[in-house]
């Protein structure tokens, strides 16, 4: 969590940062992040936060549409509004997903 605390500290609450790092583990990192936003049809808005344009706003509905309407998919909807894509910016400075096991 250590990461993602450092990259979004200033940005968010440690409640939210701690919410999104549990979405990215339990949804295999950021590879299977992406995975799931692709499957749902949000590929390019995944692509835009990891490329080195500007990031796609991702709606709480389809974030939840991603990944569920449970606790989890709630409390990411809230956070991952801004949050999700900035993670995932952040995490992918060269415009790239890092290594598998990053």
């Amino acid at each position: 969590m250590g990461l993602l605390d450092g990259l979004l500290g200033g940005a968010v609450g440690a409640e939210m940062a701690t919410v999104v790092n549990s979405l990215i583990q339990q949804h295999g990192g950021l590879q299977g992040i992406i995975a799931q936003l692709e499957k749902e049809g949000l590929g390019g808005t995944a692509r835009s936060w990891i490329g080195t344009g500007p990031n796609q706003p991702i709606s709480a509905d389809q974030l939840q549409q991603v990944f569920g309407s449970g606790t989890l998919g709630q409390l990411a909807a809230k956070a991952g509004l801004n949050t999700l894509p900035t993670a995932i910016d952040k995490m992918t400075p060269e415009g790239k997903l890092p290594a598998k096991n990053a």
